[in-house]
């Protein structure tokens, strides 16, 4: 009888173990930070939350402030003027991301640390239902400060369709 009650009880052991070594790597994978690609999504959709419900001044803590917009015609004024009126423009702005894609690249001093290029299609106006609407095709500089992506470049262009 002895030796029935040794083996469940050896299981139970094992199966406790087993347990605590599948929680403590479930909660070192929790401890993970996560990737560039992560973060990077993680930053545009903030600042298109930020964007969508008029928080502007939360938008531009995304922008570094040597950021150039559009091959260097835009600086950080430039582009915070320009989101401004896009925001007062539009009562209701709202902005749909199309695949994104993000690749870190090694760090150079003054260079993006990673890339981001996605299609965003932006719609605005001022009922429930957007006026207006474009399709642009984005590339994006990324660069890491105090923990934090910022965007440090940004151009843009309208998409063309093909068939």
């Amino acid at each position: 009888m002895r030796s029935k009650i040794l083996p469940i009880r050896a299981l139970a052991e094992i199966a406790i173990c087993l347990s605590i070594l599948a929680m403590s790597l479930m909660l070192s994978a929790c401890g993970k930070e996560p990737s560039v690609e992560q973060q990077i999504i993680a930053s545009l959709e903030s600042m298109e939350a930020d964007a969508e419900e008029g928080r502007f001044m939360d938008f531009m803590k995304h922008i570094a402030k040597d950021f150039k917009g559009q091959q260097g015609a835009l600086g950080r004024q430039d582009f915070q003027r320009f989101m401004m009126l896009q925001i007062n423009e539009n009562r209701r702005v709202h902005a749909n991301f199309f695949p994104i894609q993000v690749i870190g690249k090694p760090e150079s001093v003054g260079e993006p640390e990673a890339t981001a290029t996605f299609r965003l299609l932006v719609t605005g106006g001022e009922g429930l239902l957007p006026e207006r609407g474009q399709l642009f095709d984005v590339s994006t500089g990324w660069i890491r400060q105090g923990g934090q992506w910022l965007l440090l470049n940004a151009d843009w262009e309208a998409a063309e369709f093909t068939e």
